[in-house]
């Protein structure tokens, strides 16, 4: 089940980069992550509510509150940085990228977490390190070449 949840999220993360990027076309960044926040806020928060999971925030232990408020704090600096890179960038381009994340993952998992690795872990993550950095230098080859013919022509 966690792998169609997991499939699930790839492809709402590919929708909301697509909404995001035309959404941001004439807005600042920041303030499109803001506006995106406060719906978040709301959805997340209704949902706890609507699963009675709302008596449950009592019951956090200190060391999980920690954790869980420096993540949201590093969530918001990481929403932020993407927003710029989506702003700056072409989508395509700025979300292979953020893709990365995952062999950033993996290596903080096994140092903090003691995640266990093998070899087809770490041959499939860096398969798709080496992809995502792939399709990023891909589409600056392709504008190059398309830039080339017309700058032969003008000539």
């Amino acid at each position: 089940m966690w792998v169609l949840f997991s499939l699930s999220a790839a492809f709402l993360a590919a929708v909301v980069v697509t909404l995001s990027k035309a959404g941001i076309k004439n807005v600042d960044s920041s303030l499109a992550f803001a506006i995106q926040s406060v719906l978040i806020l709301i959805v997340s928060w209704s949902v706890v509510i609507f699963q009675g999971n709302l008596p449950d925030v009592t019951r956090i232990e200190r060391k999980a509150w920690i954790y869980l408020v420096i993540a949201g704090v590093i969530t918001c600096l990481s929403s932020l940085c993407s927003f710029y890179a989506l702003k700056l960038g072409a989508a395509s381009r700025t979300s292979s990228l953020d893709k990365v994340s995952l062999v950033f993952s993996i290596t903080l998992a096994v140092i903090f977490l003691k995640d266990k690795v093998n070899w087809q872990l770490i041959v499939g993550a860096l398969l798709m390190a080496a992809g995502a950095i792939f399709v990023v230098f891909s589409s600056d080859i392709t504008k190059k070449e398309e830039k080339a013919p017309a700058s032969n022509q003008a000539q």
